[in-house]
């Protein structure tokens, strides 16, 4: 076995030979398709494996994302069943009402009792801008002043009806009686 470099002819190995730009293999070339075919096969081995991680890669990812889209809507807990609302009151000044000028406002900082057939349930202060918000069971309910009827103006008694599941909106205007 002979080559083109000094001493390649104890060498097992069979060195490339240079002619004309081109690398000429001193392998048979039996050998060298044989060579050639089990790269291929490892390389398109390889490249499968790595084909196939992707594929289950992105099937993973969307059966995580089916999953999640498919989860049932769950019912509102008992905490999220109630009212919740503004109240208002007016007229604010007495005599007619005039265009451009508000007659009424929220009324800030008023305290409510909720009551049911079985009697008070719970009390409620709204706030600065006469809002408020409250849990209740579903059922009838009755609101009305805390500190009792005042002596001029209606301020309820406001039925209601809570559903299960939901909070119940409401916009009650009370009257101050001033005209």
């Amino acid at each position: 076995m002979g080559g083109d470099f000094p001493g390649a002819a104890s060498s097992r190995f069979a060195f490339p030979s240079f002619r004309a730009g081109q690398i000429v293999s001193k392998s048979p070339p039996k050998q060298a398709k044989t060579l050639r075919k089990h790269l291929s096969k490892a390389l398109l081995s390889f490249m499968n494996k790595q084909h196939l991680l992707r594929i289950i890669f992105v099937l993973l990812a969307l059966f995580s994302c089916a999953c999640l889209a498919e989860t049932s809507p769950t019912i509102a807990p008992e905490s999220e069943t109630g009212i919740e609302g503004v109240i208002s009151v007016g007229p604010i000044r007495g005599g007619p009402s005039r265009v451009g000028v508000p007659d009424s406002r929220p009324f800030a900082n008023a305290a409510f009792v909720v009551e049911n057939e079985n009697g008070p349930v719970t009390s409620f202060t709204t706030d600065d801008q006469g809002r408020f918000r409250i849990t209740l069971a579903p059922g009838h309910y009755v609101v009305s002043m805390k500190n009792g009827k005042p002596r001029l103006g209606r301020y309820g008694p406001f039925g209601v009806d809570v559903v299960a599941g939901k909070m119940t909106k409401v916009q009650w205007n009370c009257d101050t009686g001033m005209r």
